[in-house]
């Protein structure tokens, strides 16, 4: 899975070298484990170290499409992947929330393909992503946010445009 890391950036990526008619699915599990596990070590970390470790926490923004991929040369060879599909998944994460799996309308379309409809609720509020517009967005539900507002770092639900639709208005 992990590519490269680009700052506090983990880049992550499946169906490389071959197309993976199910990455949608596979990526999404993916960010769940890692969530899951995070959340596991904020809670040891809250009981040995304090409180004050909770503010942790990641974002994740998933799209789906195709790259370019090299390793490019110099002090550090390394791989790379390139082109509109990292950028549109890099403006997902950055729009996206703490402690939320945030996917772009071409990943839930491959989930509702797969038989995933259940685990989207869809953005009330179109996400306006540099050098893309305004772009439909999903949360994925995880264990212990189930389609309800999402939480702003302090746990408190969220004030403004930045709402998920509420469980009726969820569809599968």
């Amino acid at each position: 899975f992990k590519v490269e890391t680009i700052g506090d950036c983990y880049v992550a990526a499946t169906g490389l070298p071959s197309p993976n008619p199910d990455h949608a699915t596979v990526m999404v599990r993916f960010a769940k484990t890692c969530l899951a596990r995070m959340q596991d070590i904020m809670s040891y970390l809250a009981v040995s170290l304090g409180p004050s470790t909770r503010g942790l926490g990641m974002r994740f923004g998933i799209h789906s499409g195709p790259v370019t991929a090299g390793v490019l040369r110099g002090e550090k060879s390394r791989f790379q992947l390139f082109g509109d599909t990292v950028n549109t998944a890099s403006r997902i994460e950055s729009t996206g929330m703490t402690n939320r799996i945030h996917i772009s309308q071409e990943t839930a379309d491959y989930l509702i393909e797969g038989g995933k409809a259940t685990w989207l609720v869809s953005r009330k509020d179109k996400v306006v992503a540099k050098g893309k517009g305004e772009l439909q967005t999903y949360w994925i539900k995880t264990p212990g946010n189930g389609g309800k507002p999402a939480a702003g770092r302090d746990g408190a639900p969220m004030q403004g445009g930045n709402h998920d639709a509420s469980p009726e208005e969820e569809g599968d």
